[in-house]
């Protein structure tokens, strides 16, 4: 974790060997800055506008986070709020943080706030006034660029936005620090492109990746705007260095321990959650009719398919209320989770009800699924490994306790994330970067314009000297 204030000051940003790109910052190495232009006396310095923020303390949580944080102009950006899931979950979290910031969305439907987002002033773009935006918001993300970019946030000191969908595109004045905590970048345009255009009609598919390529130059170009990235695993923080070529801090998501209590286990396995294509359901519906063994689905989605396959052991609940869904998962004998997820909410849920987790060993599972303690992971994304996983998992049932599985979902407490981000909020605000991505601080400790020189010499037909 970065400590909450650098040592030293911040020097002038180094100049790329190419001269058309700068560092993004000083080199650090485990929270402390390595720069050579530095020296050891000099104390941190806040951006121009903004004194330093010296209350915030990293025992502080809750209410006393937000009074570090309260004489800033803060603005809590999220892409849409349609509708309560994992993201606006996180959100309401953050608002916890800064209970006096203003809440900025594109699209907003009233009935989705709740918690710390039902009490702060509201501002939305010109697409929540498009026709039947809370249905057809996805329709209209081509405009959000525009939308965001066109919100006033001059006199906001701090940033926060929640990016799964635009929420990172608004332009924040110079003196501004912007923190994007970063559940996924935009898998429409990214990673699961593919996916989401090949639902469209073949018509479309021209426009469709014509639209995509803007979007994804657009969201590009909004990562520059971003003073520190926050990812909620590992698996989004490799993803962000990918796409964006930045490095980011990772924060997992938190849940209320109190909500969750074990159970006795009962003689079926439980899949919770929407039910779309890359959840993989399918997956598991088929190892468990190969099996014979009885498995309840709790979510809504499109189940037509997954009902032709299942046979007489799978029983479809549709959506169910909190208090049903939180009553299955203390009584499943364990969850399964075949999909890859930025993070998964559920799986740590589940464990924090005591029970084990079955899951696929890609995406956020390896930050919180701890093998032979709170579960089991397989290696191939298909039946015949879950149906493998499911033996090996009767197998040594006994051995996985639910206080050890209680145990492993501790590490997500809501205190934790609370003192986490507000350690980290301080750190940016008193002039703290990110780390300088390793094939950029190889450069930036070792230059070598030599190369330069010589390739230049090479264009142009010239002998290198």
């Amino acid at each position: 974790m970065l400590g909450i204030q650098p040592s030293r000051a911040l020097p002038p940003k180094p100049v790329h060997p190419f001269g058309a790109c700068q560092f993004p910052g000083p080199i650090y190495r485990r929270g402390r800055s390595m720069s050579a232009f530095t020296k050891s006396d000099e104390r941190p310095q806040a951006a121009p506008g903004r004194a330093l923020v010296r209350s915030a303390q990293p025992d502080l949580v809750g209410g006393a986070a937000g009074g570090a944080f309260a004489r800033l102009k803060t603005a809590l950006v999220h892409y849409w709020l349609v509708r309560r899931r994992g993201g606006e979950a996180v959100l309401e979290s953050l608002g916890r943080l800064v209970p006096h910031a203003d809440l900025v969305t594109n699209v907003l439907d009233p009935s989705s706030l709740f918690g710390s987002l039902e009490r702060m002033p509201l501002r939305t773009t010109f697409v929540n006034r498009l026709p039947a935006a809370r249905k057809l918001y996805p329709a209209y993300m081509p405009l959000m660029p525009m939308a965001l970019e066109g919100l006033d946030m001059n006199g906001y000191d701090l940033i926060i936005s929640s990016e799964a969908g635009p929420a990172k595109w608004v332009l924040p004045s110079p003196s501004a620090v912007h923190i994007c905590y970063c559940h996924s970048p935009l898998r429409y345009v990214w990673d699961q492109r593919h996916t989401y255009f090949n639902k469209l009609p073949p018509v479309l598919h021209p426009l469709a990746h014509l639209m995509g390529r803007s979007i994804r130059h657009s969201d590009l170009l909004s990562s520059f705007r971003v003073t520190m990235f926050v990812a909620n695993s590992h698996f989004v923080a490799s993803r962000i260095r990918q796409y964006y070529r930045r490095e980011a801090e990772v924060i997992h998501p938190p849940i209320d321990l109190d909500d969750y209590t074990a159970g006795a286990a009962e003689d079926f396995y439980l899949c919770a959650g929407q039910i779309v294509s890359y959840k993989r359901v399918d997956i598991a519906v088929e190892a468990c009719r190969r099996l014979g063994r009885r498995l309840i689905i709790a979510g809504d989605g499109d189940v037509s398919r997954l009902r032709d396959m299942a046979g007489p052991y799978v029983t479809f609940l549709g959506r169910v209320d909190r208090p049903v869904l939180l009553d299955l998962m203390r009584r499943c004998r364990a969850l399964l989770y075949p999909g890859v997820e930025d993070f998964g909410l559920v799986p740590v849920e589940v464990m924090a009800s005591g029970r084990p987790v079955i899951a696929y060993g890609e995406g956020g599972v390896m930050d919180t699924v701890e093998p032979g303690v709170s579960g089991i992971l397989f290696d191939r994304q298909d039946a015949d490994a879950l149906a493998s996983a499911i033996l090996d998992f009767e197998a040594l049932e006994s051995r996985l306790e639910p206080d050890a599985c209680r145990r492993s979902a501790e590490r997500f407490a809501r205190p934790n994330f609370e003192r986490k981000f507000t350690a980290l909020a301080t750190h940016a605000l008193n002039g703290g970067h990110e780390p300088v991505p390793r094939r950029l601080r190889r450069l930036s400790e070792r230059p070598r314009p030599d190369r330069v020189w010589r390739a230049a010499e090479r264009a142009r037909g010239e002998r290198p000297h």
